[in-house]
């Protein structure tokens, strides 16, 4: 994937649009967490080519923390909506 199909906005808007409640969604946590998974996914990706990218490996584990308290948050919530959106996403504990 390259950086300008990445975060474009229609490609964001597609995210809200499958996860969210719709494509303007952008607050719910369902639609943040979606987000961040691609976000993560999309850096994991990048570190696997550039070893000592140690900025964005800074990054990624900011995001990987924001996302899990996040989660967290949606666990203590609601469990259903929690349970819900890790099998949709593919993101184990």
């Amino acid at each position: 994937m390259e950086n300008k199909e990445y975060l474009s906005p229609e490609y964001k808007s597609s995210i809200f649009e499958t996860y969210g409640k719709g494509a303007k969604d952008t607050g719910s946590v369902e639609s943040q967490v979606a987000l961040f998974t691609k976000r993560i996914a999309h850096l994991t990706e990048h570190l696997k080519i550039n070893k000592k990218d140690s900025a964005s490996r800074l990054g990624l584990l900011k995001l990987v923390g924001k996302r899990r308290r996040m989660l967290d948050y949606l666990a203590k919530k609601d469990i259903n909506r929690y349970r819900a959106l890790i099998k949709e996403l593919g993101i184990r504990k």
